[in-house]
């Protein structure tokens, strides 16, 4: 009764994935690759029996209902709309896309097609010490009950190793391809930061840099990296406007030599404070009696996957997230006896393609703002962009597939994805 799933991407997410499918039910029918020889590889490795370079002769196989797209950013919009054009399913990879106007496509296509599922890959809003928090915060257990209050204070720190593999020169070394500390990690924390608050930024001050600018690839030398690897930014979220607004702060730093991963998510409120730590939810509360603050573990991550992640760098938090995205995912499609097809409410966590388009305008906000060194005002689009946009937006558009024409045109050079 589980739709057939078509995989478009063969990088380390798909290899990550693919097990994590099998384990809920799933059937993985077919593999899309950049090349056919990429597509033929992974096929192989993962035990899928169609593989192809087309892009349609996946989209077009009457068993695949579902397609789970984890290719390099600058594809997610083309794949996206086409198969919700035709009647699939739609999971999307982060960065959902590279400009808003690709992401505004994809939030028309998913609202002309309602009665299809169109959500993005933020898998930190599905791991259980994150679900705890959210339920804590609006039993009241930082302030009065409800979403957060408009003094609450958000830290969020994560350290961990390189986001690109240096043996291999590929997309992930690029900014402008979607690569870098900011795109893959920072459009998380955005979208965790509204799950948890329900609220949206509403200006930025960001610092992004690039501090391992060369990197040495076997075969090809030593290569520039334009990826960032350190970026330090802080929200102000919209409030109601009688007190001052939430702030919200983010450390991200891919330095660690050893590839460990370190995650710590705090929110403060005026009754005491909540921290995520890994996968561990730890809750002080202060007594209003007493003035004492009072620890106390609220949730712990005793849960283990059901496969080996050792040969994977992607951190365990956002692989269990995953796993638990997937099992909603299965819910949604088991059989009902009073809907036929789907059903929402296992999936009503999940991010939408509208979440994707407020990350990718908070992302282009941030990178303004480095940019020119100011507070930056966090602009969504919301209309198809004018004559001179779309003449910006193409200049954008031709330097980017220069740059994707220089990497294709050298083999050596890799197309796989991160997490």
């Amino acid at each position: 009764m589980l739709p057939g799933i078509g995989m478009f991407g063969t990088g380390e997410v798909t290899h990550v994935l693919v097990p994590i499918l099998r384990d809920k039910g799933f059937n993985i029918v077919a593999i899309w690759g950049r090349t056919g020889k990429e597509a033929e590889q992974a096929a192989l490795e993962l035990k899928i029996p169609f593989h192809t370079a087309k892009i349609d002769d996946v989209l077009l196989r009457k068993d695949v209902d579902l397609v789970f797209i984890t290719c390099p950013p600058f594809l997610h919009s083309q794949i996206s709309v086409k198969a919700l054009g035709i009647g699939k399913h739609v999971v999307c990879d982060k960065p959902m896309t590279l400009m808003q106007s690709d992401a505004l496509k994809m939030v028309r296509a998913s609202q002309y097609y309602p009665t299809l599922i169109s959500i993005v890959n933020h898998s930190l809003r599905f791991l259980p010490a994150i679900a705890h928090m959210k339920r804590v915060i609006q039993e009241g257990y930082i302030g009065p009950p409800g979403p957060c209050l408009d003094q609450t204070l958000i830290d969020v720190k994560v350290r961990m190793g390189p986001l690109f593999n240096r043996k291999r020169y590929d997309w992930l070394c690029d900014e402008s391809m979607g690569g870098g500390a900011l795109n893959l990690v920072g459009s998380h924390v955005i979208d965790l930061v509204k799950f948890l608050t329900e609220r949206k930024a509403v200006r930025v001050h960001g610092t992004v840099r690039t501090y391992a600018m060369y990197a040495s690839h076997s075969h090809t030398g030593i290569r520039r990296v334009a990826a960032p690897d350190v970026c330090t930014f802080q929200m102000e979220l919209e409030s109601d406007g009688s007190t001052s607004s939430a702030l919200v702060t983010v450390n991200i730093n891919c330095h660690e030599s050893n590839n460990a991963f370190q995650q710590e998510v705090v929110i403060y409120g005026p009754a005491g404070h909540l921290t995520v730590r890994g996968g561990d939810l730890v809750g002080h509360r202060l007594n209003a009696d007493t003035g004492a603050i009072k620890e106390e573990m609220l949730y712990v991550d005793v849960q283990d996957l059901q496969f080996s992640t050792s040969d994977t760098t992607l951190p365990r938090p956002y692989v269990k997230g995953l796993c638990k995205l997937v099992g909603a995912l299965r819910d949604a499609f088991h059989p009902n006896k009073e809907s036929a097809g789907w059903i929402k409410e296992p999936v009503q966590a999940a991010a939408t393609f509208e979440d994707g388009l407020y990350v990718q305008a908070v992302l282009d906000a941030i990178r303004k703002s480095s940019n020119e060194r100011c507070w930056t005002k966090v602009n969504v689009c919301t209309e198809s962009p004018t004559n001179q946009q779309k003449q910006n937006v193409l200049a954008n558009a031709a330097a980017r597939i220069a740059s994707v024409s220089a990497i294709r045109a050298d083999p050596s050079i890799n197309h796989t994805g991160y997490f």
